[in-house]
């Protein structure tokens, strides 16, 4: 099988278990591979009763075809299984080195099932694995455990993935982290870890990967690499990292402050990229065959928020939630909460926005000092840095947050339209008053409110795929944009199953060739745009047998407030943009389900019963 090993890991925990199983050789074809593949093979094993966070769930660890490969930015793995955050589908995916390491350790990917009876790791080498004692890093926090795991394995060129204390008090956002900073960061796949007691994955590998054509892989994969390399987005987060964007952001009114309630703020150019680089920046960081460099490594050297030496630097998304959202004004400040979240293994977006919403009930008078245990007051991050701990530990005011924020409405009873979160995972930084078209990716997004589903900001700014219909228009029309919304959500969905970074944007024409030359099949543009497009709507299809229906496909009304700034007032018709998005994609009208003749047409009728029932 070109592109790919042939080969899953399946490791029953609760056994002590581990076989090794042919990759299913059509299924593999039909859905790819990273959440693509991971997506169809758990449709089979969880249903809507299963517990996210019981013995139950199954985990999956997957990489795509393009992994490790030559090409840009191919150094993805995804993590996949029913969300504990959401209740529905749960996806995550990371870069760095693990990912290309799993293939060349002889797996296209790992399938846990189960629950250890005692905190383990797994070890895979050289198309061997064995489940190790995880006693002496249980308890520890990130880097500490993955280095005590080189040191007891001797092999410094062993990838880890890794939770921390977060995901083992199953905290409903803890994230897995590799390669000391790359997170997996979204929808709680740390807390299924840690619901397993798998604390790590370690994967070392010398093995190659067949293509099936090499000699054409080099000279497409270059020019793939060069297309990246001349960018606007390589050139935006090659010199700044991704809080490059953030000035620009500020000026659109795709940043929003003071929890989602504010479109502007004086001070918002004092966290900028460039403050970041003028401050605590050492260097750069790339993922595996990465030509952008968008990591940034920095070091705080002295005062309150001392950093562990040189740590990873904050990105974009983690200026948003604990700047934007709190009113913190100090880089120094910010970049200790991106160090802990790292650290004790959470999501910075949830994490951060989750406290946000408790700032905002306290500035309400919904919640009281002796709720939380000390003041919560706007601008100062102390108190939240306190939260992170006590989050980790699951102690205090901390277990509260530790559900997420609409859970936290839920207990204090709030109206659920004031908490910036849908499908219960919590908004990221690109405002949906800014760019329309993002109000329709995060109401319509498979694992909840996600900016990476479909980034509708960069084609809006100029980043076009005019013969896959994604196409820029003007920011705050409805014009065109279901559309343009519905055609990048099909190609990143082709993305997450390749598996490759949304930063790397070559034109289809060479995509397609890069899968020509990897897997082996003749592909063109349309098949692409298929491929895509089987994708999403199979996800749809798993979150209806989840219990999703139209009702979930919605913006809570703390995102729908007119605001001033760069968004000037203007709010989008969400109306408008779900009946024209469910009429694009032949969904029914009433219900948001695919339609049978969608579902036949991109060969999913194997699920018609399950959507439809005796109903059509």
């Amino acid at each position: 099988m070109n592109g790919y090993i042939g080969k899953l890991l399946w490791v029953d925990l609760t056994e002590s278990k581990i076989e090794i199983k042919d990759l299913d050789e059509k299924l593999a074809k039909k859905y790819l591979g990273g959440n693509g593949l991971a997506c169809r093979m758990l449709y089979d094993m969880v249903d809507k009763d299963t517990d996210p966070l019981g013995e139950e769930n199954v985990l999956i660890v997957m990489t795509g075809p393009l992994t490790g490969t030559f090409g840009p930015c191919v150094g993805k793995y995804a993590i996949c299984a029913k969300s504990p955050l959401t209740d529905i589908w749960g996806e995550s995916n990371s870069g760095g080195k693990f990912g290309p390491e799993l293939k060349y350790a002889g797996f296209d990917g790992i399938v846990f099932t189960g629950k250890a009876p005692k905190p383990v790791y797994l070890f895979v080498k050289d198309g061997k694995a064995e489940l190790r004692d995880a006693k002496k890093v249980w308890g520890k926090e990130v880097t500490k455990t993955q280095e005590k795991i080189l040191k007891e394995l001797k092999d410094e060129k062993i990838k880890i993935a890794a939770i921390g204390p977060a995901g083992e008090n199953l905290v409903k956002y803890a994230c897995v982290i590799n390669d000391f900073g790359r997170a997996a960061g979204r929808t709680g796949m740390g807390a299924v870890m840690g619901s397993k007691n798998l604390k790590a994955i370690a994967v070392r590998g010398r093995g190659g990967i067949a293509v099936a054509n090499s000699n054409k892989l080099l000279k497409d994969g270059t020019k793939a690499l060069d297309s990246v390399k001349s960018s606007f987005v390589t050139q935006m987060f090659g010199s700044l990292g991704t809080s490059g964007y953030w000035d620009y952001a500020a000026t659109l009114g795709d940043l929003s402050f003071k929890y989602f309630t504010e479109g502007s703020w004086d001070d918002a150019s004092k966290i900028s990229g460039s403050a970041l680089a003028e401050t605590v920046l050492v260097n750069h960081a790339s993922c595996f065959a990465c030509p952008i460099s968008c990591g940034r490594v920095v070091n705080v050297k002295e005062g309150d928020y001392k950093t562990k030496g040189v740590v990873k630097g904050t990105e974009y998304e983690t200026l948003g939630s604990f700047g934007a959202a709190l009113l913190v004004n100090d880089v120094e400040a910010i970049q200790k909460a991106n160090e802990i979240c790292d650290e004790i293994g959470v999501d910075t977006i949830s994490a951060g926005v989750t406290i946000a919403y408790a700032y905002y009930l306290y500035d309400k008078g919904v919640l009281k000092k002796e709720d939380v245990g000390f003041e919560l007051k706007w601008g100062d991050i102390d108190p939240a840095l306190k939260l992170l701990e006590l989050i980790a530990k699951r102690e205090g005011f901390g277990d509260i947050l530790a559900e997420g924020s609409y859970r936290m409405a839920e207990k204090f009873k709030q109206p659920f339209d004031e908490v910036a979160a849908v499908n219960k995972m919590e908004v990221p930084f690109h405002d949906p008053r800014a760019f329309f078209g993002m109000a329709l990716v995060y109401a319509t997004s498979w694992r909840g409110a996600c900016h990476m589903t479909a980034d509708n900001y960069q084609t809006d700014l100029g980043q076009p795929q005019i013969e896959l219909g994604i196409i820029p228009g003007d920011r705050q029309t409805l014009e065109g944009k279901a559309a343009s919304v519905a055609s990048l959500q099909d190609y990143r969905s082709l993305y997450g199953a390749a598996i490759m970074c949304n930063f790397s944007f070559p034109p289809a024409e060479e995509m397609a060739n890069l899968f020509s030359d990897v897997i082996g099949n003749k592909y063109k543009i349309d098949d692409l745009k298929v491929l895509g497009e089987r994708l999403v709507n199979l996800k749809r299809v798993f979150n209806i047998k989840m219990g999703l229906t139209s009702e979930n496909d919605k913006l809570p009304a703390i995102l729908l407030e007119p605001l001033d700034g760069g968004t000037e007032g203007k709010v989008p018709d969400m109306d408008i943009l779900l009946k024209e998005y469910y009429d694009h994609r032949n969904w029914d009208p009433e219900t948001g389900k695919p339609n049978k003749e969608k579902l036949e047409e991109l060969g999913l009728d194997e699920f018609i019963d399950d959507v439809w029932g005796s109903d059509k």
